[in-house]
């Protein structure tokens, strides 16, 4: 770590997150001005390095724009902003230019276009997905991250994490509110700072973990929606939670991604316990079978699993053949291996788990927020692409695209004057051994959103769920308000407060749409992409 970078004088930015969406601005950026990054785990701890199945590019002879974008817009069922699919869909092929530029070792086709081999995945018409055999998120956030060691003007700092933005309201004066900085503890040294920054990015990833079975690290607690919201920024959408149709379901491991790239090479969904064609069930669900967008796929196994009283369904990849399997898949295959399970012989147990967050901080396309000096990129942010349903690996092409528009967007920016933060005021508080309530509050609420939140949802379920995430928060916030900040008690705080967002948003939408399926509501209104944004889009006047 280098915490005494001098850089070029238009001053710090701060990026908060060092995944994919972090580390395209900081690199992006970095010729500009000062970037810090923070990590509030390891550097490679991030969701990216879990993405398995690659990243979007409109490359091949047969596909063109058009095509990704009528992709995009049917997944999305009805809620996908057009203007922003076309714009990311037109930057796709330079998007993954910059990523072979940048040392991503994509897999190679000598007859594919740029040399790349490229697969097909659920919801898209043609093979248009570069990857890095089954590990596409691991290779590309090793080579962002090796050009980002070794930049010097960015400062990689690990097991730092924000708690809060400074915005004009902790100066105590009159003005227009911005965002001037970010209080952030550093977690080795037990110790609250105050960052003054140019801008501020918040690149913290989705919100994953508010549910017990999920196939996101550690680190997805929503951060930055969450200190975005107490901000008093338009947050959109929460009620869109992804749920990948296929986690690994076993013992030992329940939060492993079987890539949705397994589903567009052939291997087909079936019911455990029967035998021949009627085994299958997805040609039944939808005509699209396994190659249906994500939420019908995902409630196609819900609906099945209630049907027959089963804790899983079977992913069958046999027929595909061992040495398909292994040189395609090695990631998964080996990982099955290791619990026992060779899936060119046996089918393996799946189930769906909560996958990517659609809505979240509401931006235009350059990442900019409500709040002046405040950016938001990846999955953080809610630009209008990913609409009530993400299409397959469009995200991590958003995450490049958006993240080079927002660098730009603030190096254009002319420097703030300095401004005189106020430090992090610790004297009314006290240690505390918190880990037993913090760890039972954890509990409670994950389980509480899975069972009353989850794939299907009910408006009574919905109700009981928002009256206990209220009871959590008043009870959280006090324990904040009283006792000295640990990561675990800030990662519950963010999490209870996108419980609450995501409650709201569902409750707030009356009908059917993508993600958001409700028993009481089943079917979709016929209205246009502003109006129904509008409907589950909140904000809040800052804490």
């Amino acid at each position: 770590m280098n915490s005494d970078i001098k850089g070029p004088s238009h001053g710090r930015v701060v990026i908060i997150g060092a995944g994919l969406a972090g580390l395209t601005v900081a690199l992006n950026l970095a010729s500009h001005c000062r970037v810090t990054v923070l990590a509030k785990r390891g550097l490679d701890e991030g969701a990216t390095a879990w993405a398995q199945g690659g990243i979007v590019g409109v490359l091949g002879q047969d596909d063109s724009v058009e095509s990704h974008v009528k992709d995009t817009l049917d997944a999305g069922a009805g809620l996908v902003d057009e203007h922003t699919a076309r714009f990311i869909a037109q930057a796709s092929s330079s998007a993954i230019e910059w990523l072979v530029a940048q040392g991503v070792p994509f897999s190679e086709d000598p007859q594919g276009p740029l040399g790349l081999h490229l697969t097909r995945e659920g919801g898209h018409a043609v093979r248009r997905i570069a990857h890095a055999a089954d590990a596409t998120g691991k290779a590309i956030h090793d080579a962002l991250m090796d050009k980002a060691r070794n930049h010097p003007h960015i400062d990689l700092r690990e097991r730092w994490m924000a708690l809060d933005l400074i915005t004009t309201r902790h100066l105590k004066r009159s003005g227009p509110a911005r965002c001037h900085g970010v209080y952030a503890l550093d977690m080795d040294h037990r110790r609250v700072e105050t960052l003054e920054a140019q801008a501020v990015v918040l690149a913290t990833g989705g919100a994953g973990k508010v549910y017990r079975y999920t196939t996101n690290p550690d680190t997805a607690t929503g951060d930055g929606v969450a200190m975005a919201w107490r901000a008093g920024c338009r947050i959109a959408n929460m009620e869109f939670i992804q749920f990948h149709p296929t986690c690994l379901y076993h013992p030992q491991d329940r939060s492993f991604l079987i890539s949705e790239a397994l589903r567009g090479e052939g291997a087909r969904l079936c019911l455990p316990g029967i035998d021949g064609d009627e085994a299958r069930f997805m040609p039944r669900h939808d005509p699209r079978a396994e190659l249906a967008p994500r939420d019908v796929v995902a409630r196609a196994i819900d609906f099945e699993m209630k049907k027959h009283g089963l804790d899983h369904v079977w992913l069958d990849a046999r027929h595909l053949g061992r040495d398909f399997l292994e040189s395609h898949f090695p990631t998964i295959y080996a990982r099955c291996r290791s619990l026992g399970m060779d899936m060119a012989t046996q089918p393996i147990p799946v189930v769906p788990a909560a996958h990517y967050t659609c809505g979240g901080v509401v931006t235009d396309l350059q990442g900019r927020t409500d709040l002046p000096g405040l950016y938001a990129v990846g999955e953080t942010a809610h630009t209008g692409l990913h609409g009530a349903n993400r299409l397959a690996s469009n995200s991590l092409l958003e995450c490049v695209v958006l993240g080079q528009a927002c660098a730009s967007r603030i190096a254009s920016e002319p420097a703030t004057p300095h401004a005189s933060l106020p430090p992090w005021d610790e004297s009314q508080v006290e240690d505390a051994d918190e880990q037993v309530v913090i760890a039972h509050n954890w509990d409670e609420l994950r389980l509480l959103m899975w069972n009353y939140v989850g794939i299907v949802r009910t408006t009574r379920r919905l109700e009981r769920a928002l009256h206990r995430v209220q009871l959590l928060k008043s009870e959280i916030d006090e324990y904040y308000a009283n006792f000295r900040v640990t990561r675990d008690l800030l990662e519950l705080r963010n999490l209870v407060d996108c419980a609450e967002l995501i409650v709201r948003s569902a409750l707030l939408r009356e009908e059917s749409r993508g993600l958001h399926y409700s028993r009481d509501f089943p079917h979709t209104l016929p209205v246009s992409f502003p109006t129904v944004m509008a409907k589950s889009m909140v904000r809040r006047s800052p804490a």
